[in-house]
């Protein structure tokens, strides 16, 4: 069975990310200034060119993903027993 579990841990969704060969990167065009933008964790080696995406240092990432109070919802295993790659970003409660 396929559970999701969540985590505000900067340890626990970096290991998780580059374990699945995940880099954190943003949504080109959604920040202004200094401000990343939309966060995401980015698979190279699952997409096609994504001109969207621009791959962004870890810190730069837990600053963003800290200061708009975030929480990692994941996956570890997909249903058969795969490593999943599905994550999304979630306001903490």
């Amino acid at each position: 069975m396929s559970t999701s579990k969540q985590t505000s841990d900067h340890n626990t969704i970096r290991k998780w990310a580059e374990q699945r060969g995940g880099v954190p990167a943003k949504v080109r065009g959604t920040g202004r200034g200094d401000d990343e933008g939309v966060l995401r964790i980015h698979f190279p080696e699952n997409s096609k060119s994504d001109d969207q995406l621009e791959e962004i240092s870890w810190s730069d990432f837990f600053d963003k993903f800290d200061a708009e109070k975030l929480n990692f919802l994941y996956q570890e295993e997909k249903a058969d027993g795969e490593p999943s790659t599905f994550h999304k970003f979630v306001n903490r409660e």
